[in-house]
């Protein structure tokens, strides 16, 4: 048997050690609680864990938790096509990589609140959510589609210059199925820093049934371990989302085998 798969082997399941780390975080919540002596905002692992069963049983938390999914499902559709469009035109010219990279750093290093307050001013606060989390991710999927288009084998591309131009059509079967894997990476990254930014956006301008706003309400009435709930929600949704493109990628695989 070879080293690799020896080790392969003698590794510890790792539905195991997911387990052991997520105790260790538990741990070390309950310590922080103990080292703070105040339950009250900072309270123990039992209390978070009986707020967040009570909020999984109410109706209201699945409406805000679908406000919420909602303003992430138009962000990454917004974000994704901006971004990969924009990454595969800067993948393919140097001119526009250039022109347009002191937009996206400027992007990349705007805070999100000073991003946030601007988008405020200038549009109504319905669509600030979905507004500003787009602008912030644009820039990381756009960067990872631009890496993934330069990447690519040349011989690919001299296989199909060969025959045909640069039209649609070769970039959806050529360049984009070569640029999955950035582009997945990307994906899921975009997945667990959008929720987060449109919970936060939700918080600072009050959007109705939402994540954000049941966080400012749960604060606003001292109900701290409340907070800590729906942080333990949010880390499901991130979870589930995280695992879309890994079902869908294996759901393609099966469809190519039985074909």
């Amino acid at each position: 048997m070879s080293p690799e798969k020896k080790g392969r082997k003698n590794r510890p399941p790792s539905g195991l050690v997911e387990t052991l780390g997520i105790l260790l975080l538990g741990a070390l919540i309950q310590a922080a609680s103990w080292m703070k002596g105040d339950a009250l905002v900072f309270p123990g692992v039992p209390k978070i864990l009986q707020a967040f069963f009570r909020l999984l049983g109410e109706g209201r938390t699945w409406l805000q938790a679908g406000v919420t999914l909602g303003h992430l499902a138009e962000t990454l559709a917004i974000s994704t096509g901006i971004g990969v469009a924009l990454g595969l035109c800067q993948g393919l010219s140097d001119f526009v990589f250039r022109m347009t990279r002191p937009v996206m750093t400027f992007l990349r290093a705007m805070p999100m609140i000073v991003l946030t307050v601007i988008i405020m001013v200038l549009t109504s606060y319905d669509r600030v959510p979905v507004a500003a989390s787009s602008l912030i991710l644009i820039p990381m999927i756009a960067e990872a589609a631009c890496e993934g288009c330069r990447r690519i084998e040349p011989e690919l591309i001299d296989v199909y210059r060969m025959n045909s131009g640069l039209t649609p059509r070769v970039l959806a079967e050529v360049h984009l199925p070569l640029m999955a894997g950035y582009l997945r990476q990307a994906w899921l990254n975009a997945a667990g820093m959008g929720i987060r930014m449109v919970v936060t956006t939700e918080y600072l301008v009050q959007t109705r049934n939402s994540l954000g706003k049941a966080v400012f309400t749960s604060g606003y009435f001292f109900e701290y371990e409340e907070i800590y709930a729906y942080a333990l929600i949010m880390i499901l949704l991130v979870l589930l989302l995280s695992e879309l493109p890994k079902a869908a990628a294996r759901a393609v695989q099966k469809r190519k085998t039985e074909l």
